[in-house]
């Protein structure tokens, strides 16, 4: 028997089973995305996408650490780490204060994962990088300011 064409009818019907599949409509994309979240990622005030989330006033936490350089010479891609040393964490949210829709990323953690996230971000300006954990029904914050230069010529 000929290898190459027992893979090529394999192929051949799954490609098959998967386009009827389709057709039927059966696979939709929209059934494999995430919840969206659009109007808090659409809010253009901080306070504004926060109440959008549906989250309550957060308090100043020192439980919480950010790391992001001081100095960014790239606005498009800042890397910002977020640690929560707070029990039961179950979400971070970052924001970048003065971007145009300010909400950049919304992690959901569940199964007693670790309260950390690392992820780039892209600023427009120099701004405050605000971290927003939920733990135990409650709203904890942290900032700190990046500086974002244009070329690296300093800020």
């Amino acid at each position: 028997m000929n290898a190459l064409r027992r893979n090529i009818l394999k192929s051949a019907g799954a490609t098959g089973i998967v386009a009827m599949a389709a057709a039927a409509g059966l696979l939709k994309s929209g059934n494999v995305l995430a919840a969206w979240n659009s109007s808090a990622f659409a809010a253009k005030t901080v306070p504004e996408a926060i109440k959008d989330l549906g989250l309550s006033t957060p308090a100043d936490s020192k439980a919480i650490s950010i790391k992001a350089p001081d100095i960014a010479e790239n606005g498009a891609v800042v890397p910002v780490e977020v640690t929560s040393s707070i029990a039961g964490t179950t979400g971070i949210a970052i924001f970048a204060e003065k971007n145009a829709t300010p909400l950049i990323t919304d992690f959901k953690l569940s199964n007693g994962a670790e309260g950390f996230i690392s992820t780039r971000i892209k600023m427009g300006q120099t701004a405050m990088v605000r971290a927003v954990v939920t733990a135990g029904g409650k709203t904890y914050t942290a900032a700190k300011e990046v500086k974002v230069t244009i070329g690296g010529c300093g800020g």
